[in-house]
């Protein structure tokens, strides 16, 4: 009676015939997607379910759950987790994503089960930065191409009366100083002609 209890222990505790003992679970379609900031995904993420000996697993139930913080996003239910189920091939997939707008890398948690097996990957997917470019300005002087590349329209007008003003005062110097050249051309002391005039000479001729 012991030795019938023990082998039927050990019965039980032997996966049943066409039971599943070990997953295996790959991602096959978008891993290491960039995204731009606020975008939303026109392709999905697919993976595929295998058992131990690489035949697909029919009916494995994945769930996807992405980061509560940070890079990340929200997936077409409106939530950070979804599931979908493997189909004859051992696929499934969620599409539709909407990604948030902070930058950088990070990983989408995926875990497939099916009866008593489990197995579990994680996706690594990333946020590009954006970068602004600067506006461009032909002004020569530099605060002309600070005005230009200044946003308020208040800090562009004082800007332009600086230069403005820098301008005047400019010409005003120009203005002064050729009014001082002229005034001392004027009163410099002016040479005449050179005279040279030499000891009278008197001639007294014969009477």
């Amino acid at each position: 009676m012991a030795k019938f209890s023990i082998a039927a222990c050990l019965l039980l505790a032997l996966p049943l015939a066409g039971q599943v003992a070990i997953l295996e679970i790959r991602v096959v379609e978008g891993e290491g997607g960039v995204h731009l900031p606020g975008s939303r995904s026109a392709r999905g993420i697919t993976v595929q379910v295998t058992d131990e000996t690489g035949r697909p697993v029919e009916g494995a139930s994945v769930s996807f759950l992405l980061p509560e913080e940070g890079p990340g996003g929200l997936f077409a239910n409106g939530l950070r987790t979804d599931v979908a189920i493997t189909d004859a091939m051992g696929s499934a997939a969620v599409h539709g994503l909407q990604w948030n707008r902070t930058p950088g890398r990070f990983g989408i948690r995926i875990v497939a089960a099916h009866e008593q097996a489990r197995a579990g990957i994680i996706s690594f997917q990333y946020i590009a930065e954006t970068t602004g470019t600067a506006a461009r300005t032909s002004a020569a002087s530099p605060l002309a191409r600070t005005a230009a590349a200044s946003g308020h329209p208040k800090t562009k007008w004082l800007l332009l009366a600086a230069i403005a003003a820098g301008g005047a005062v400019a010409a005003g110097a120009l203005a002064g100083k050729s009014s001082a050249n002229s005034a001392t051309a004027a009163t410099a002391p002016v040479a005449a002609p050179g005279l040279s005039i030499g000891n009278p000479t008197v001639s007294v001729g014969k009477p």
